[in-house]
């Protein structure tokens, strides 16, 4: 599988960077990150990643066959974009793809709590079967420290696009 993770926005930068490292090295992965300043010291620790403002790369293009695409975190500028079509950097033109491909999309929105606009705008993306997943705990798989709950939803997420994990405690499943 071939998998994208895009980030928008300054909070939450560290859930999508530990989603991209978790991945399992048998899908092919890439990563955009919407400010220049973090892509010279992401490039340097081996990330596989596309500048934001290089619109004709690969994801902007259904050719290039992203399976899933997942936005950690998704800003609010980011999300608005994507529901009405503005495809101005490679975060919203490869959205605009993946949804045009029929692909699985995931928005984790990174705001609370949402404005009226935001929920418009999550709904009708929701409309367009782009997964809408804001990272929420679920208390049952007995979460000890911070990584433990940043894993539970990693995992989560992964759950949604069809990546096989072993990340957190299912419900009802024994040790």
């Amino acid at each position: 599988m071939k998998i994208l993770i895009a980030i928008s926005g300054a909070s939450g930068v560290n859930l999508g960077l530990k989603a991209y490292s978790l991945i399992p090295k048998n899908h092919q992965k890439y990563l955009i990150v919407s400010e220049n300043s973090k892509l010279v010291s992401l490039k340097e620790q081996g990330y596989n990643i596309f500048n934001n403002n290089e619109i004709w790369e690969g994801p902007a293009s259904g050719s290039f066959g992203i399976d899933a695409m997942m936005i950690i975190p998704c800003s609010m500028n980011t999300l608005a974009k994507i529901a009405v079509g503005i495809s101005d950097n490679l975060i919203t033109r490869a959205a605009s793809v993946v949804i045009k491909e029929k692909k699985k999309l995931l928005i984790a929105p990174r705001e609370i709590p949402f404005s009226s606009i935001a929920l418009e705008n999550m709904y009708k993306l929701s409309l367009l079967n782009v997964i809408i997943a804001p990272p929420i705990l679920g208390y049952y798989s007995e979460q000890k420290n911070l990584d433990d709950m940043e894993n539970f939803i990693i995992g989560k997420w992964f759950d949604l696009i069809g990546i096989e994990h072993s990340l957190y405690k299912r419900w009802g499943k024994n040790e």
